[in-house]
Formats: structure tokens, C-alpha cells, sequence
């Protein structure tokens, strides 16, 4: 990972251009091959990458840029992960090295952007190109999940371009 402030300032200058709603990066989760523990090598989502710093699955990052805060939702080990990998960083200290103060659990995630919906506020995210996002964001809207790459923000995309630059 990078300083924390390069995260700070790219999601500074992503909440400079976009001005309003929410953006949801969700990160990729494990892929089995063929069954749940035999799983393909793990590749971050690259936005969230960009964005958040963290190269661990089952994370989203969420950028309120009406607020100019960002979380991150995601779940600590359990018991039963501490066995086999030893003590492991809280989902709170790692969302620190990505300079983000705010962080929940991941079961939190769906209140969160259902609540900002039934607040009016427009929810961006980027076309999702993995099965298991296009569940998840269908999963939250309440939508057919085949239905989520049309519902990409096209705002959302050119702003996450434009702050490349």
C-alpha cells in the first residue's frame, strides 16, 4: 500500500469533480473453482484498489461526496480465521491505512445505500463485471441483477477518468 494521503487525495479529487450522491466501489470476493476453499488466484477490483489501497477480498468502499467522508464495510476474522492465519488486522486498522476513519461491517452496507435511496440521494457505482458483484448490487437495489451494468453511473465513470489526469 501506498501513504494513506495518496488514497485521501484521489478520493478528494473524485468528491471535487462529482459533488453530490454516494459511490459504491465494491470489491471482488473470492472465486471458487470447485468448491468454497479451493478458490482462483484473488485479484482486487481495480477501482477499489485506486481508490481504497486494500488487496483483500469481500470489502466496499463507499465515498459520501456530499459529506466528503468515506468508509469501508467489511468483516473481521473470526475465530476460526485466527486458528489457521494467526492474529489478523481489524477491519478498522486496515481502513486507517487507506486514511478512511469510518468503517462497519459488511452486513451494514445494504441499510446504508438503502437508506441514502429512500433519502433521495443518487447511489453511483461502475459497471460491474464480476457475477458475484452484479448479485450483491442487485441483492441491495432490489433489482434483476443482469439489470446492474445498465445502471452503472455514466458520472461516475467519467469522473473516476477524469481524476486519472
Amino acid at each position: 500500500m501506498f501513504n494513506p494521503e495518496i488514497y485521501i487525495n484521489r478520493r478528494n479529487k473524485l468528491t471535487t469533480i462529482m459533488k453530490s450522491g454516494i459511490a459504491l466501489f465494491a470489491g471482488n470476493v473470492e472465486s471458487p473453482m470447485n468448491y468454497p476453499a479451493n478458490a482462483f488466484h484473488f485479484r482486487q477490483d481495480s477501482d477499489f484498489l485506486y481508490f481504497f489501497g486494500l488487496d483483500l477480498p469481500g470489502l466496499a468502499g463507499v465515498i459520501d461526496f456530499d459529506s466528503g467522508e468515506s468508509m469501508i464495510f467489511g468483516n473481521d476474522v473470526d475465530l476460526d480465521d485466527i486458528i489457521w492465519m494467526g492474529p489478523q488486522p481489524t477491519i478498522a486498522q486496515l481502513s486507517e491505512k487507506a486514511g478512511v476513519k469510518k468503517s462497519f461491517t459488511l452486513s451494514k452496507l445494504d441499510d446504508f445505500i438503502r437508506g441514502g435511496v429512500s433519502g433521495g440521494r443518487r447511489v453511483h457505482f461502475l459497471p460491474p463485471y464480476r457475477g458475484e458483484t452484479k448479485m450483491m448490487l442487485g441483492s441491495i437495489f432490489q433489482e434483476n441483477p443482469c439489470q446492474m451494468k445498465s445502471r452503472a453511473s455514466v458520472d461516475l465513470i467519467k469522473a473516476v477518468l477524469t481524476s486519472f489526469h
